[in-house]
């Protein structure tokens, strides 16, 4: 079984660039303050999620695994 991932978007430091939704269309969405999130906060591993955090311009995306909530990214230092 592949590994889950919890994703999750800091709305207070997303600034709606929609990066996030051209990477990834299937896991995020912006709502209409043009603010991301996840479309489903629990999901299974993926390369498009993965794309999409790093590719946020404000690291607003965070993914944990979600059974030891271990970082995926940002990556612990």
């Amino acid at each position: 079984m592949g590994d889950r991932w919890h994703v999750e978007v800091d709305r207070s430091v997303c600034i709606g660039s929609g990066m996030c939704v051209n990477h990834a269309p299937d896991g995020f969405a912006l709502d209409s303050a043009r603010q991301s999130h996840p479309r489903s906060a629990d999901t299974d591993a993926n390369e498009a999620i993965l794309a999409a955090a790093e590719g946020c311009p404000v690291e607003a995306i965070l993914i944990t695994l979600v059974e030891s909530r271990e970082a995926v990214f940002p990556p612990e230092e």
